[in-house]
Formats: structure tokens, C-alpha cells, sequence
């Protein structure tokens, strides 16, 4: 990577109409070391104004690299990164990185002052030229993400999702137009995940404000996003509003990701009497859990295999020497293990080779 110049420079640019708020065309990232890593492999993708973008995939996927070149972070090896048509300055570019426009949220919180009190780690971003708008900037942004009460606290003395509250109050207080955020939910309580994901939902409904937020657990932001872009090994292999990614995945690993589907063989697939339409262009398919349905029965060659407790449902894992497959069941278990059942499979997804 170049390191930071000395003086502040403006790139010579030429505003290009017609775009999505940030475009990223064939955008490569190559970490130069005894062996190159390839961070971001020639992705391209456009973010709307006025969402939430989710960027999933498992760790080492490339997103949070995504992330940093988004804001200007990290330079590309290829390709460009604009904002409102315009290139997004580097650190080659100016001496504090960062675009001005956007404000970005680490999981480590690195920038909260831990001895200092909640308020005055949201109040030092703004300017003392106008005190009482100051104050009031201060607690209407402490009021959105709902911890006015515990502005005198020290944030040291604070649970990890109360932290990343601070967090996101400090980089808001500004009114950025875009905020980016990775792994958000990290450190936050599940019992306190959906109210922290309701409050920041609230604030793109009454401000307009776009979100760019990383996880690794699309469970997380799959109720959230506006809409989804999946990594895989540095490429974006699938994106698309929520529900048509879930439903309609592009790869097998998009279902597995989204929907712990069962991924399965074509000859796995005709065990389980599933027709496949184009037999000879099949390499896997995905069955959704919710899509499988088990039932007792005297004469099949199937067993329940093992039953696992996720809390709100059961997971029945049945199958013979040849293949198995997941179910999800509600309800208390209505079958034991090494009852024979017989499994039917609803709607699948084929995947070509």
C-alpha cells in the first residue's frame, strides 16, 4: 500500500453522471507480501441512497476490505471506487483518510475515549463556535440511539452494546450522509441486537441516511437490509433485495449461508425423488430446511438420524447410508431417533455445473 502524502492533494477527476450514490467498478485489492493476497477480486457493485446495504460472507471473504476501499481507506490495485460520481480520495489522495461525506464505525471502537464520560465522546466531534447548538446537537443524537441516560458514564464502564451505541451516536452527530459499520452486532446482546437494528432503521427512515454495515451472521441483517451483497474468496457471486437472495440464490453457497441449506448431489437428489429438469447441466441443489417434510412411516428405508434443540425449533437430521438432509420442526419432537420416516421434498434449487 502507498503511504499517506504530506500535504493535501485533489485528485484531477471529471464527475460522471447517471451512477448509484457509490459505485464500484472491477475494484481488485492485492496485499503485497511474501505471498500477494487478493483481498477483492474485480467486484463491481452499486449502493443505493436512502438504504441499508449488507455486505455478508464467512470471515476471509473480503468484505470488510470492500468496506475500507468504500471509504477511501485502502487504494485500489484495479478499478475505481465514486462517490456522487465522483473518485473517492486515498490515502494518496489526503492526509486524513476517509471521505468527508461518510463516517465509518470499527468493531473495535477504536476511537471511543474509554475514560471519558458518553457526552463528551459524542460532543468532541462537533466544533465550540456555537455552544448552545452544541448541546442540543449532542442530546438529540444521544436521545435517536436511546442512551440519554447514560451520558455522564464512563464508557468503560459500559456492556459491549451500549458501547457500540456511543459509537454510532459519535459518528452520526456530524449528520454524515453515508454510514459504514463492520460486524455491528458483534459485540451486542441478541436480546438487544433487534432494538439496536430497529433504532438504526428509524434513523435512515427520518434522515435519509444510506448504511454500509459487514456481518458475518446474515441472520443479523437479514430482517434489516434493503439489500444484500455476498462474498465469497473476495468476489461478490450473488446481490439482490433480501428475500429474492434467499429465495432465488445464484450459488450454492448463498443458500448455505443464508438458509443452512441442505446442499446436495444430483445423484443425493434422485435418492430423495427429486425430478431434476436439465439432469445433464445439474451439479448440486440446495433444499431449504423448511422445504423438507418428514413422516412416520412402517416400510421406508429412512431413519430420524439425530435430533438437535435450536431453541425455538428442533432440527431433525434424517437420511440412510446414501444421503441425509435437515428438517426444521416446531413444536415439540413427535419422533424419535431411528423412527423410520419417509422424506418429501418441496421446492429446490438446481445449480449448474
Amino acid at each position: 500500500m502507498k503511504t499517506a502524502s504530506s500535504c493535501q492533494f485533489v485528485p484531477q477527476d471529471v464527475q460522471q453522471h447517471g451512477l448509484p450514490l457509490i459505485h464500484v467498478q472491477d475494484v481488485s485489492c492485492v496485499f503485497e507480501g511474501k505471498e500477494d493476497v487478493k483481498a477483492v477480486d474485480n467486484v463491481s457493485t452499486g449502493i443505493e441512497e436512502n438504504k441499508i446495504t449488507a455486505i455478508i460472507g464467512a470471515s476471509g471473504s473480503g468484505k470488510s476490505t470492500l468496506l475500507k476501499l468504500i471509504y477511501g481507506l485502502i487504494e485500489p490495485s484495479t478499478g475505481e471506487v465514486r462517490y456522487r460520481g465522483w473518485l473517492v480520495p486515498t490515502r494518496k489522495d489526503k492526509l486524513i483518510p476517509g471521505h468527508d461525506a461518510m463516517k465509518m464505525v470499527s468493531q473495535s471502537f477504536d476511537d471511543l475515549n474509554l475514560y471519558a464520560k458518553v457526552w463528551d465522546n459524542v460532543a468532541s466531534q462537533l466544533s465550540n463556535i456555537n455552544l448552545t447548538y452544541k448541546k442540543e446537537k449532542t442530546e438529540e443524537t444521544l436521545q435517536k440511539l436511546q442512551i440519554s441516560h447514560l451520558a455522564q458514564k464512563r464508557v468503560a464502564d459500559l456492556s459491549g452494546g451500549e458501547r457500540q451505541r456511543v459509537a454510532i451516536s459519535r459518528a452520526l452527530v456530524n449528520d454524515p450522509e453515508v454510514l459504514l459499520m463492520d460486524e455491528p452486532f458483534n459485540q451486542v446482546d441478541a436480546a438487544f441486537r433487534d432494538a439496536l437494528q430497529h433504532d438504526i432503521k428509524q434513523i435512515v427512515a427520518e434522515t435519509g441516511l444510506t448504511v454500509i454495515l459487514v456481518s458475518h451472521d446474515p441472520a443479523e441483517v437479514l430482517a434489516m437490509a434493503d439489500r444484500l451483497i455476498v462474498m465469497k474468496d473476495g468476489q461478490i457471486i450473488d446481490q439482490g433485495e433480501p428475500k429474492q437472495v434467499y429465495f432465488h440464490p445464484q450459488h450454492a453457497y448463498t443458500a448455505q449461508l443464508l438458509a443452512k441449506s441442505n446442499i446436495l448431489s444430483k445423484e443425493e437428489a434422485e435418492v430423495l425423488g427429486v425430478t431434476l429438469e436439465n439432469k445433464t447441466e445439474t451439479a448440486q441443489i440446495a433444499v431449504h430446511q423448511e422445504d423438507v417434510s418428514l413422516n412416520k412411516s412402517d416400510n421406508s428405508s429412512f431413519r430420524i438420524l439425530d435430533i438437535k434443540f435450536r431453541g425455538m425449533h428442533y432440527e431433525y437430521i434424517a437420511g440412510n447410508d446414501d444421503v441425509s438432509v435437515r428438517a426444521v420442526h416446531f413444536g415439540k419432537p413427535n419422533m424419535a431417533i431411528g423412527d423410520s420416516v419417509d422424506i418429501q421434498i418441496g421446492r429446490h434449487i438446481s445449480f449448474k455445473a
